[in-house]
């Protein structure tokens, strides 16, 4: 999925719950540096610069935002992060208890494929909530089954369904991997005599088509604020999406709304433990 994007100050206001204590009393641009910033009109004025202010290189394992104090937010109140936790990744809070992100080219590799399978985790989830939905309110015909989508007949069979997905996506994941050897390699910026491109930064390809008002860039804009609403949502929604999996598995129930009214009617009985027992 495209990166989540948010404009106007109240950004700012999202951003001094996720920047460490001493860093509250003033608005943070979310990337390790503090912006004073004072009434409207200074925050208009910020708004007008993030459209000309390229991203600012970092010092740390990410390429546009810079690493945090050692006291920043942590998974656990009062426990450290380690050394190759700086904080500089979207939704970096410190836990690591195995060590996997020592390995900084394990790091690199891990967090693009959190991030890639947190975006498909989001469109999976809502393109089963939606149609549910829709079918509650009978704006559609109730023959929507996520679960069973595979074996239902589409505009033609499955195999050239099949060969046309893996040549799309074929492209679109070698581009990715390309980006991810050589960032800025694949970059799509239109050229603009008058404007330079952006920092390339691997996982969040900007530009036009994926962010044309620029929000995502800009060292005065909270980029890592949305960057880890984003990947607080990714990581929700892959939760969520195997949550679906075992519910209609287990309750022979593919509707995620039907299995939780079922649960608020009867939560005693109607749960994980009571499927367990049973």
């Amino acid at each position: 999925m495209a990166s989540v994007v948010g404009a106007g100050a109240a950004c700012f206001t999202i951003s001094r719950r996720l920047l460490p204590a001493g860093f509250r009393n003033r608005f943070g641009d979310g990337c390790g540096r503090v912006v004073g910033i004072e009434g409207p009109r200074s925050s208009l004025k910020v708004r007008r610069m993030l459209t000309n202010v390229n991203a600012t290189p970092g010092v740390g394992i990410s390429d546009v935002c810079e690493p945090l104090p050692p006291d920043r937010p942590s998974w656990f109140p009062g426990s450290s992060p380690p050394d190759w936790l700086d904080g500089s990744l979207p939704g970096d809070f410190g836990f690591d208890p195995l060590g996997l992100g020592s390995d900084l080219d394990l790091l690199n590799w891990s967090a693009q494929a959190e991030l890639v399978h947190g975006r498909w985790a989001m469109l999976a989830v809502t393109g089963i909530l939606i149609p549910d939905w829709l079918q509650k309110i009978e704006f559609i015909e109730n023959n929507f089954s996520w679960y069973n989508a595979g074996s239902q007949h589409y505009f033609t069979d499955s195999t050239t369904l099949f060969a046309v997905q893996m040549i799309l996506m074929g492209w679109v994941e070698g581009r990715r991997w390309a980006d991810m050897i050589k960032p800025g390699s694949v970059d799509i910026e239109p050229k603009y005599p008058t404007k330079t491109n952006p920092k390339p930064d691997v996982g969040y390809p900007g530009g036009l088509w994926f962010d044309p008002f620029m929000y995502g860039r800009g060292s005065f804009a909270p980029v890592m604020v949305m960057r880890t609403k984003e990947i607080k949502n990714g990581r929700l929604a892959m939760l969520a999406f195997v949550g679906f999996v075992f519910q209609a598995i287990y309750t022979g129930v593919d509707s995620p709304l039907d299995n939780l009214i079922t649960h608020l009617a009867d939560p005693g009985h109607c749960n994980v433990f009571s499927l367990i027992n049973g």
